[in-house]
């Protein structure tokens, strides 16, 4: 069971973000007591070198897909096949379309727990032989459970790309489930979510989707200690029968490797999979929800804000300009809100905005860990930065700093092998063209001054947001009864 973090690129925003020098004056020196013996004065100190301005960026190019073969078998599996680079390795995804939000309301969790199991071997190797046989390809595979799919990463050296997708093959299409691991597998989910449980992050998270997504799986908690002891090894399977085929199965390839032979690979150890279910995800219709949750945290020495709203989900033609928007409010190292709570007024260290993106669904959260007697203070803030950005379009400079940001994160984003297959697999959750890519640095830097400003105006109203703090309650009340006073006011 996943959930979204935003990772600050900090090396990038630095060589792409516009500049801003700190200027402090000398601290002047105590006079010194008079003497009899003069010193002498000292020799006047040497011109400073002047910096020299640093060159020009160069110009945006956009993203170049490297040249894939695509096919799909009789069963309905897809397969994408894509060479890149010189070293000698192959990365690979299988991607199924089942993940949480397939999930039954009185099983939820099983998806994970069907995961966990996948681990644990296949119908002639155990859970050993399939680690050391990955091992030997001199690779490595992880199995991870999101909302809408579950991921089979894996990796090895060239040679054995056709044994690995073999490998792959078995491990979605016979995995043993055995009934002797599930009590440890069991233990071990219990233990991750009583740890993020006791997140305030997750803690805040929970109410924030709830709100939101109400009885959609989106929306769901956590599930609970009794929820999975009652998940039995006969449900487990009848999810994998249910939700799991060839149908709702992507396999994707990157790296370096002979293309005929893992095709013949491809073809051969998939074409017998059943069908099984159609693609099929439940469309969340997010609710607008404009409220102050408060959860109370005795003693905490901060308070966790979460506050957003839904938005628009990348196939939306607004989702590029939103991005960018994102970006220049909240979403990089750089933004207006950082700048503001973190380096002008040291009311938290790491706050940060995303937009968190499901299949046709999404919503725009800003997230801050503040010092709780600053709670109030940090809310008004944020609202202030929002609110200065829906009436003033930012300076050319300004804008053109975001955009350097956010083209030199999409190039980061494609400079690996792992980085194309995950493209690719959101181009396809999110059935989106391959001019989505092509074309992204191209209509990031289109985004105007005027249209950003307009986007805030669109998407991020203070007035709809629904914002949930977690905190020592005796001391935040009184501060957001007062914020609440002051909004009522500026409405």
């Amino acid at each position: 069971m996943k959930t979204s973090y935003l990772g600050l690129l900090s090396a990038a925003l630095f060589l792409t973000a516009p500049a801003v020098q700190a200027q402090t004056k000398p601290t002047p020196k105590p006079a010194s007591k008079a003497t009899t013996t003069a010193k002498p004065a000292a020799a006047p100190a040497a011109p400073a070198t002047p910096k020299e301005t640093p060159p020009p960026g160069g110009t945006p190019r956009d993203f170049a897909l490297p040249a894939k073969e695509e096919f799909e078998l009789p069963n309905g599996l897809s397969a994408k096949l894509v060479p890149y680079g010189q070293v000698p390795k192959v990365t690979m995804m299988v991607a199924i379309q089942a993940g949480n939000v397939h999930e039954a309301p009185d099983q939820v969790g099983i998806a994970d727990v069907l995961g966990k199991l996948m681990n644990e071997g296949t119908a002639t190797l155990n859970a050993t032989q399939l680690a050391d046989k990955v091992a030997r390809m001199g690779g490595s595979l992880n199995i991870s459970v999101g909302q809408d799919q579950t991921m089979l990463w894996a990796s090895c050296l060239s040679e054995y790309a056709p044994e690995l997708a073999t490998l792959l093959a078995e491990v979605v299409q016979r995995p043993a489930l055995p009934a002797s691991e599930l009590p440890r597998i069991k233990t071990d989910f219990k233990r991750q979510m009583n740890l993020a449980r006791a997140q305030p992050s997750m803690q805040a998270r929970q109410k924030f989707v709830a709100s939101l997504y109400g009885n959609h799986p989106y929306g769901r908690p956590l599930p609970t200690d009794a929820a999975i002891d009652a998940l039995t090894l006969e449900q487990v399977k009848a999810f994998y029968q249910n939700q799991y085929g060839a149908q709702r199965t992507s396999v994707y390839v990157a790296g370096k490797f002979d293309k005929d032979a893992l095709r013949q690979a491809i073809t051969k150890s998939w074409s017998e999979w059943a069908k099984g279910p159609v693609p099929r995800i439940e469309i969340a219709k997010a609710q607008i929800r404009p409220d102050i949750q408060t959860l109370d945290r005795p003693s905490a020495p901060q308070s966790t804000l979460m506050i957003g709203m839904p938005v628009v989900d990348p196939s939306h033609p607004d989702y590029v300009k939103l991005r960018v928007m994102n970006s220049l409010l909240g979403g990089s190292f750089g933004s207006r809100i950082t700048r503001n709570i973190r380096e002008d007024k040291g009311y938290t260290y790491s706050p940060y905005s995303n937009i968190e993106t499901h299949y046709r669904a999404g919503n725009w959260t800003q997230n801050a860990d503040v010092t709780t007697q600053e709670t109030g203070n940090s809310l008004k803030e944020i609202m202030y930065e929002i609110e200065r950005l829906q009436k003033t379009p930012p300076t050319a400079e300004e804008l053109k700093g975001i955009q350097n940001y956010e083209s030199g994160l999409f190039v980061l984003r494609n400079s690996t092998p792992g980085g194309i297959i995950s493209q690719l697999n959101n181009l396809d959750l999110h059935d989106l063209p391959d001019s989505y890519l092509t074309e992204q640095v191209k209509n990031i830097n289109a985004v105007t001054p005027q249209q950003v400003s307009e986007t805030a105006r669109k998407y991020v109203r203070p007035e709809a947001m629904t914002i949930v703090v977690v905190g020592d309650k005796k001391i935040i009340d009184p501060q957001i009864k007062k914020f609440k006073d002051s909004r009522k006011k500026a409405l």
